[in-house]
C-alpha cells in the first residue's frame, strides 16, 4: 500500500475505500468521506464502508482527515473513483438442479461442488439461511459466492471427505496434506498464479471439523507413520508429524486478487485461512473463531506478497495472524519471500497475537501495523525464529497500536530440518506510539504479569539490530530484556 492512495473493493451494491495511515496524522485521527462532492460520513478508521449503491454505476470518493485540531482543518488524503459491478445471475444452491439441503445433517458436497463448477464470472453463488454440511470444495476463478445471515458451510469431521490430498505447505514445508474444506489454487511453487479473481462475502460462516477432525486425521496418519523411526525430541510433541498433513479451512494456493469479506471463520483442523505462493489477497471485516485448536492460527500469508488484513476480530487457539516464508532448508532453497504485507484495525479477544515467523527460511519485509489492539493476547507482538531457520526479517513498522508485550526471541518448536548456511538476520523494525502492558492473556484466560519488551539476539555474533521505540508507554512497571542485541533506541519513553 502506498500513503496517500485511495484502494477501493467494490460489488454490485457497496464499496469499501481503505487507505494507508498518513505518516503526519495524529494516532486518533478523523477522517471525512465524500462521495461524489457531498460528505456522507466521518471516522476514525482507515476503512470505510459505502452501502445501497447501484449497481454499474460510477461514484467520486474523496478522503479527508484532520491536521489541526484548533482550527479543525482538514487536508486532502487522496480522490478516486470506481464503478459498481453489474448485477449477477444468483445461483441458489438450495434450488434446482442442485437442491442442496441446509438441515445440518444431510451430505451435500456433490450438489454444492456441481454449482461451483457451473458458475461463470456473471453468477453469484447464493447460500440462504442453513447449514449445508459438506466435505471438501474446490474453486475455479472469476466466482462470487454470498452467505447470507445464518447461512453456515460446516465441514464434516470426517477425514476421508477431505481427500484426496493436494499439494500444501504446512510450517515451512511442501507435502501433500487434506483438502481444505475452501480451496482455490494449485500449489507449486515454480509455475504461474493459476486462479484469479473470488470474492467470498456476505453474513455467514464457513465453519469446519475442529479439534475433532485434527484428531481424527491425525489417529488416521498415525496407522501409516513409523514413528520409532524419528527423533520425537526434535518436534513440539509425538501429534507433530501426523498432524502435519491436517487441512486450512481456506486454502489459497497460487492465487491473485481473493477477497473474504464480513464472513466467520471458525474451527479448521489447523490453520485457518493460508494463502501461499499468492498475491493480492484481501480478508476484511471477519471474526476468527479457533479456541482449543491446537495450531489454530488465524491469518497466515505464506511466501506471498501485497496481502492486507483489517476490520477483523480473533479468538484463536494460536496466532492472530502469522506471516511466515518457509523453512530450512527448503525454505531457503525456494527462496520466496513474504512481502509487502499489511494490517490494520485487528482486535484480539483471545489467542497468542501478530507474528512474523517462526517460518522466516524465504525472508519477511515490509510489514505495517498499525490501529491494532493485541492486548488481550498471550504473546502480543512476537518475531520468533530458530538458529537452523537462516532467511531474514527486515523493515517492519509498528504504530499507533496495543499489545500485550513485544518479543524477539528464539524458539525449541519445530526446529527439525538440516541447518540454513547463516543464522537469520532480524534488523529494521520501528515501534511508534505503542503502548505495551506487560500482562498477557494465559491459555486459561488469565492476565498474568510479564516483560514488556524482550529482545534477544540468537548470540553475539550475530545480534538484532536497528530496533527504534518513539513515543513507547509501558504498564505495569513491566521490565525490560535486552540481550545479543545492537543500536536498540528509546525516544519519548513513558511508564
Amino acid at each position: 500500500m502506498k500513503e496517500n492512495k485511495l484502494y477501493t473493493l467494490v460489488t454490485s451494491t457497496s464499496s469499501t475505500i481503505f487507505w494507508y495511515k498518513p505518516f503526519d496524522a495524529f494516532p486518533e485521527v478523523k477522517y471525512q468521506v465524500y462521495v461524489d462532492g457531498d460528505l456522507i460520513g466521518e471516522t476514525s478508521k482507515t476503512h470505510y464502508m459505502l452501502d445501497n449503491l447501484k449497481p454499474n454505476h460510477k461514484y467520486r470518493v474523496k478522503v479527508e482527515y484532520l491536521v489541526n485540531k484548533k482550527t479543525n482543518k482538514y487536508v486532502k488524503l487522496d480522490k478516486a473513483s470506481f464503478i459498481t459491478t453489474k448485477e449477477k445471475r444468483v445461483i441458489d444452491v438450495t434450488k434446482s438442479p442442485y437442491n442442496a439441503v441446509g438441515d445440518g445433517k444431510t451430505m451435500n458436497t456433490k450438489s454444492l461442488q456441481m454449482a461451483i463448477d457451473e458458475a461463470g464470472i456473471k453468477d453469484q453463488i447464493y447460500f440462504p439461511k442453513g447449514v449445508y454440511l459438506t466435505g471438501a470444495l474446490h474453486l475455479h476463478g472469476n466466482i462470487e459466492i454470498y452467505l447470507d445471515r445464518n447461512a453456515v458451510i460446516k465441514g464434516t469431521e470426517n477425514p476421508r471427505d477431505y481427500l484426496p490430498k493436494i499439494p500444501s505447505r504446512f510450517e515451512g514445508i511442501e507435502m501433500l496434506c487434506y483438502s481444505s474444506l475452501i480451496n482455490m489454487g494449485t500449489m507449486d511453487h515454480s509455475s504461474d498464479l493459476n486462479c484469479e479473481n473470488v470474492l467470498i462475502h456476505g453474513e455467514g460462516t464457513i465453519e469446519s471439523g475442529g479439534k475433532i477432525l485434527a484428531q481424527n486425521i491425525i489417529d488416521e496418519e498415525k496407522k501409516k507413520l513409523d514413528l520409532d523411526k524419528f527423533n520425537l525430541s526434535k518436534y513440539e510433541n509425538a501429534e507433530t508429524l501426523p498432524g502435519r498433513v491436517r487441512p486450512r479451512l481456506i486454502n489459497i494456493s497460487n492465487a491473485k486478487n481473493v477477497r473474504i469479506s464480513g464472513i466467520n471463520l471458525k474451527n479448521a483442523a489447523s490453520w485457518n485461512v493460508h494463502m501461499i505462493y499468492s498475491e493480492n489477497i484481501i480478508t476484511d471485516h471477519c471474526k476468527f473463531y479457533s479456541e482449543g485448536v491446537w495450531n489454530g492460527d488465524g491469518w497466515n500469508p505464506d511466501s506471498s506478497h501485497d496481502c492486507t488484513i483489517f476490520a477483523c476480530e480473533f479468538s484463536t487457539g494460536d496466532d492472530a495472524i502469522a506471516i511466515k516464508a518457509g523453512k530450512n532448508p527448503e525454505g531457503n532453497i525456494i527462496g520466496i519471500p513474504c512481502k509487502n504485507i499489511n494490517i490494520f484495525d485487528c482486535v484480539s479477544k483471545f489467542g497468542h497475537g501478530i507474528a512474523i515467523g517462526s517460518e522466516i527460511s524465504g525472508g519477511v519485509e515490509n510489514v505495517n501495523i498499525w490501529d491494532c489492539d493485541m492486548k488481550n493476547s498471550s504473546s502480543g507482538f512476537e518475531i520468533k525464529a530458530t538458529k537452523k531457520r537462516g532467511g531474514y526479517v527486515k523493515g517492519i513498522h509498528v504504530r499507533d497500536s496495543r499489545f500485550s508485550r513485544i518479543l524477539f526471541h528464539s524458539v525449541n518448536y519445530n526446529d527439525d530440518g538440516e541447518s540454513a548456511k547463516k543464522l537469520p538476520s532480524l534488523s529494521d523494525c520501528s515501534f511508534t506510539n505503542v503502548k505495551i502492558c506487560g500482562r498477557y492473556l494465559d491459555d486459561d484466560n488469565k492476565l498474568k504479569d510479564c516483560n514488556g519488551i524482550e529482545i534477544i539476539g540468537f548470540d553475539e555474533e550475530n545480534p538484532i539490530t536497528n530496533v527504534a521505540f518513539h513515543r513507547i508507554t509501558i504498564e505495569n512497571m513491566a521490565g525490560i530484556i535486552m540481550k545479543n542485541c545492537e543500536n536498540i533506541s528509546f525516544t519519548g519513553f513513558s511508564a
